[in-house]
């Protein structure tokens, strides 16, 4: 075994997904640890398991919540990550709702609060934001305020909370506020003491580094993510929050999951 591949298997150095020798080949579901990984500990979800649950987990956001781009509704990303999280904690049983709603601003997903999260007394709420602000030129700095409102309702819950930034995209990152959103998620996420599950940094990674077409990630319309990536950021995504919850002496460094 080469050292490279050596290291590779024992966590020192991420593994890269590679894009198959043919375009009809299946990419490798993976991204570099330090991309996937989160910098928060999840303490409430990390109480639920070691009572042996149940967990509730609510995920709320827009179309790429709703799951748009899917060829089902067993195929957006919370369906991936209610069966990938019931198959990493066997015996707890773990609910992921699904809250999204195509089409909808931060202040849209702030005016439902109350009934499509708060009212399901959640563990853990997913809140993906921004992609929308971007393609409807919304102001970064008003929706940086209206985030910081939204995380503290959810915090003052007690539930834990992760942010989940926009689509690296070719409509999204053809506007210019992308970039800033992105950087802005991210400061509100550490601002407001939540973790952050960063799927614009993933995906540019698909694409930029390990060479992924838009076409294998993205549906059709170079928008929404497809089966395939709503799979591997579920399976990406399950595997920081049980790292998160059933490990607290420190944030995650384990290598992504492949394949």
């Amino acid at each position: 075994m080469s050292a490279v591949l050596l290291a590779a298997v024992l966590g020192i150095l991420p593994v890269s997904p590679v894009w198959g020798r043919s375009e009809n080949a299946a990419p490798v579901c993976a991204a570099p640890a330090d991309l996937v990984q989160f910098k928060k500990i999840l303490p409430r979800l990390a109480e639920r398991i070691a009572l042996g649950g149940p967990v509730t987990v609510v995920a709320i956001g827009s179309s790429s919540t709703a799951g748009l781009g899917a060829s089902s509704m067993t195929a957006s990303y919370p369906s991936r990550l209610e069966a990938a999280l019931n198959a990493k904690l066997p015996g707890i049983q773990i609910t992921v709702l699904n809250r999204g709603v195509n089409g909808e601003e931060i202040s849209d997903m702030l005016a439902r609060f109350d009934r499509s999260v708060i009212g399901e007394r959640p563990d853990l709420v997913l809140w993906q934001v921004g992609t929308n602000a971007v393609l409807h030129a919304e102001k970064v700095a008003s929706d940086a305020a209206l985030i910081a409102e939204g995380l503290k309702r959810l915090k003052a819950t007690g539930a834990d909370v992760v942010l989940i930034d926009p689509q690296f995209a070719p409509k999204v990152i053809a506007e210019p506020d992308a970039k800033p959103m992105d950087e802005m998620i991210s400061a509100a996420a550490k601002q407001g003491g939540v973790a952050l599950f960063r799927r614009f940094a993933v995906m540019r990674y698909w694409h930029n580094v390990a060479h992924m077409p838009f076409k294998a990630f993205l549906s059709p319309d170079n928008l929404h993510m497809n089966d395939w990536s709503y799979d591997c950021m579920a399976r990406l995504l399950g595997n920081a929050i049980v790292r998160a919850s059933t490990d607290t002496r420190e944030t995650a460094h384990a290598p992504a999951p492949q394949g």
